[in-house]
């Protein structure tokens, strides 16, 4: 047998929590001196000590840990575990890091206030173009709603043009609108139908998994070159925002967002953002 501190350097806790596992029942000496009260351990207590160790470090508490040792899980019950905490922390870690990313293009806008990229704003005419497209909805103009939603959107659009035999006749489309709910709801809501198109020469007759839409002539349009990755394209939207409104124009329809690159590595894209514009 082994002392509550031997037990406890073994083990490699501190004997207040062997102490506090004994007076809550998870963890019981083997023996306790009757006259000392000195508590000892066998070395076979190993076993359970390291499996309240990896459930608490897995986020169960001390009441869920011994209800699942009650259970007598088996070392492949606590690897199905940590392969299900793991999967949770990797999401909750890419959660953070696009979270942090957003504060970062928050903070280059900030940055670039007053720093308009006016000879950059190319004011010029949208031919009208045939697509295919899906569509889908988002909860709001956010990048962590979008995202989520046009993303499976586009890659879902050349599965199906591929199963239809439909070859792409030109770039990715994507373009975005304020969702027939939401202008009539009255809590305000936001939503927002997202469309993943790309040009197509082919009927709109015939059923297919997938629309065929003629997009309109656009007029007039401000439009800018964005390069590098669409999470971080929030400046770019902003300072057109801005040289439109400062040079006496208003919005006069959904912005494209015209995928002209599109390599594996998102910031080395190459997009152009198309602004339809009226005179104010």
């Amino acid at each position: 047998m082994f002392s509550i501190g031997d037990f406890a350097r073994y083990g490699r806790v501190s004997i207040r929590m062997l102490r506090h596992y004994d007076a809550i029942g998870l963890l019981r000496p083997a023996r306790i001196d009757p006259a000392s009260s000195y508590r000892f351990y066998r070395g076979s207590q190993l076993a359970r000590l390291n499996r309240i160790i990896a459930l608490k470090d897995l986020g169960f508490t001390l009441v869920q840990v011994q209800a699942i040792l009650d259970e007598e899980v088996s070392a492949e019950q606590l690897r199905g575990m940590l392969r299900l905490r793991r999967a949770e922390l990797e999401a909750t870690i890419a959660a953070d890091a696009a979270r942090l990313a957003r504060v970062e293009a928050r903070l280059r806008t900030i940055e670039s206030e007053g720093q308009m990229p006016s000879d950059d704003v190319v004011v010029k005419r949208i031919p009208p173009v045939r697509v295919a497209e899906l569509t889908g909805t988002a909860a709001s103009f956010t990048p962590e709603d979008i995202g989520p939603v046009v993303q499976p959107l586009c890659a879902d659009l050349g599965r199906r043009l591929e199963d239809a035999g439909v070859s792409p006749a030109g770039p990715l489309i994507c373009y975005y609108e304020d969702s027939a709910d939401s202008s009539d709801s009255a809590d305000g809501n936001d939503k927002v139908v997202v469309h993943a198109a790309v040009g197509v020469a082919a009927d709109p007759g015939g059923w297919r998994n997938f629309a065929i839409v003629d997009l309109p002539e656009v007029p007039t349009a401000a439009t800018i070159v964005h390069r590098g990755s669409m999470d971080s394209c929030l400046p770019t939207h902003q300072a057109v925002a801005h040289w439109i409104d400062a040079n006496g124009y208003r919005s006069a329809g959904p912005a494209r967002e015209l995928y002209i690159e599109c390599p594996a590595d998102a910031d080395q894209w190459v997009t152009e953002l198309q602004y339809p514009i009226t005179t104010a």
